[in-house]
């Protein structure tokens, strides 16, 4: 934890050598001294003390100083370190200013000059006015600070890319007293939001994700010129295929063009997953799956899309959105799905502004004590109306089928049946969003009488299936009518595959039509759509990869 600061202000040097040095010798072990001549250069320092997340615990100033007085610069503090101590070193004829600031700008104590001895002089009122700081003092969050409107798509974006990435972060309404105050102190314009206060006091105005990737040390560049596996996804399957490729010799790459984790990353608690008998978050088994594959030695690459996939002198030439180029060995697609869009009307106008797909984790704390609705019957619904259930007022779970026994493990059912906030609305849908700058309402539908009725929802959470991530693959790899990638024997149901075809042999279990390059996870034609069955098929691939290794 950083010490909280003692700042002395004086324009004459020898009177604050004088207060510094004595400063130092009682309270150096707790605090730390920091000093200047001037009141303008102090001011323009607690600018960046305060977006570092450093704390002041008191300010020492003299009165008489030629850029303003003590009283003015103590007072101007008071904007940054609202509760800090004050104390004003003053000459004799400075009393009645002194005892004026006391009735009227928060000043604490006025200290007549000099102050020898200072056991008996400085040390006894310093002592009680940190005493009495430190009874009210809470230790400032020293992170990442986003500060934006709470319903902004942007400032929604950056929030999912820090929980994503496991990057602690404060989030700061633009419509608190602590908003309104960094807002003023930084001179930022309310239009340029969202804005980023990295933990070295910088800040990026509506930065870009790339950007944030770089600031908190994310790599976006290959730094080999070849590669044995390359895995083309970060979710459970291709990060399992990242720890077993790395731990057994392979040079790996693991590329995520958005985070970690896939749909299983952004899950409030998985319960199935053999070995946590309590369950864990999907961000808890992401952060566990990245420490080990970077134990052993896979290079993480990210925010990176990949645009094509090309064939060069028997090597997979990958190109990446910015136009670099990778080359590897070998390829497994781990690219998993997106959540498929609702398309009624109104929903597109507030995505990210009270309507989301997945994000409840990131996006609850926005909804205490108010009407939450979620869209959906899988577990990733029933998941997120759990954990939301813990904030909101009151969770509806909408569904078109007349119960959740065909789409929700029963571990899950039989959990919301227990939860007393959560309704299920079977046989009914959504037929509209309605709002002003956010969501505030949505119009529903009871399929079996016709009947609509317009509720108060102060947010959406679409959780309706899956959409495999997969517009971006060349012809020549097989994906079926809805565009999962077809693997291994049941390829030969393909009429083109023999055109595409060019081994001798048959292709392995996850491998494409095209050798080398496999499949593991929801992006594959007949997964199971289970984080279990995703992280044995990554694990799967490798195996596989070895085998077509010891081909070329």
């Amino acid at each position: 934890m950083k010490q909280p600061i003692i700042f002395s202000i004086d324009d004459d040097n020898s009177v604050l050598r004088a207060i510094s040095r004595d400063l130092r010798v009682q309270y150096h072990n707790e605090y730390r001294i920091l000093s200047t001549t001037s009141a303008n250069e102090a001011l323009a320092s607690l600018v960046e003390l305060k977006n570092k997340g450093e704390v002041v615990a008191m300010f020492i100033s003299d009165q008489r100083m030629p850029e303003m007085e003590g009283v003015d610069f103590l007072t101007k503090t008071i904007e940054f370190y609202p509760d800090a101590k004050r104390i004003l070193l003053t000459a004799y004829s400075d009393t009645d200013a002194a005892i004026k600031a006391i009735n009227e700008v928060k000043l604490d104590y006025y200290l007549s000059k000099p102050w020898d001895p200072p056991q008996e002089k400085l040390y006894p009122v310093v002592d009680d006015l940190l005493d009495d700081w430190q009874s009210h003092y809470r230790p400032d969050f020293s992170g990442i600070k986003l500060l934006g409107y709470n319903f902004s798509p942007k400032t929604h974006d950056i929030k999912a890319f820090l929980t994503a990435y496991l990057v602690p972060y404060l989030w700061v309404d633009i419509d608190t007293d602590e908003g309104k105050s960094m807002l003023s102190i930084n001179k930022i314009d309310a239009k340029d939001l969202p804005a980023v206060v990295y933990t070295d006091g910088s800040i990026a105005l509506s930065p870009s994700m790339l950007e944030m990737a770089e600031k908190i040390g994310l790599s976006s560049k290959a730094k080999s010129e070849v590669y044995d596996v390359a895995i083309i996804g970060a979710g459970p399957a291709g990060l399992a295929a990242s720890v077993y490729g790395a731990s057994e010799g392979l040079k790996t790459l693991l590329i995520e063009r958005k985070s970690p984790g896939g749909q299983a990353g952004t899950s409030s608690r998985i319960e199935n997953y053999l070995g946590f008998p309590t369950g864990l978050s999907g961000s808890d088994l992401t952060r566990r799956a990245l420490t080990q594959a970077s134990r052993f030695g896979t290079e993480f690459l990210t925010p990176q899309e990949v645009k094509e996939i090309n064939f060069k002198d028997g090597y997979k030439m990958i190109t990446l959105d910015d136009d670099t180029t990778i080359t590897t060995k070998a390829i497994v697609i781990t690219t998993g799905v997106d959540y498929r869009k609702l398309d009624t009307p109104g929903i597109s106008d507030f995505t990210g502004a009270g309507v989301y797909y997945g994000a409840a984790t990131t996006e609850a704390s926005a909804c205490c004590d108010k009407l939450v609705y979620v869209v959906g019957g899988g577990n990733s619904a029933g998941q997120g109306a759990m954990y939301l259930s813990k904030f909101a007022k009151h969770v509806y779970i909408i569904i078109r089928k007349p119960d959740l026994s065909s789409t929700m493990s029963s571990y899950l059912i039989d959990q919301i049946k227990g939860v007393e906030n959560i309704t299920i609305l079977s046989c009914t849908e959504v037929k509209e969003a309605k709002g002003s700058d956010r969501l505030e309402q949505l119009i529903i539908e009871d399929l079996k009488t016709g009947e609509t009725k317009t509720v108060d929802a102060a947010a959406l959470y679409i959780f309706i299936g899956a959409k495999p991530y997969t517009d971006w693959l060349c012809d020549a790899i097989i994906t079926d009518d809805r565009g999962f990638v077809e693997t291994g024997s049941d390829l030969h149901r393909n009429d083109g595959f023999k055109k595409i075809w060019k081994s001798k042999r048959d292709p392995y279990l996850l491998e494409t039509s095209c050798p080398g390059i496999f499949a593991a996870g929801d992006v594959r034609a007949g997964a199971m759509n289970r984080v279990a069955s995703a992280v044995g098929e990554g694990s799967m691939a490798i195996s596989f990869v070895h085998k077509y290794l010891a081909e070329v």
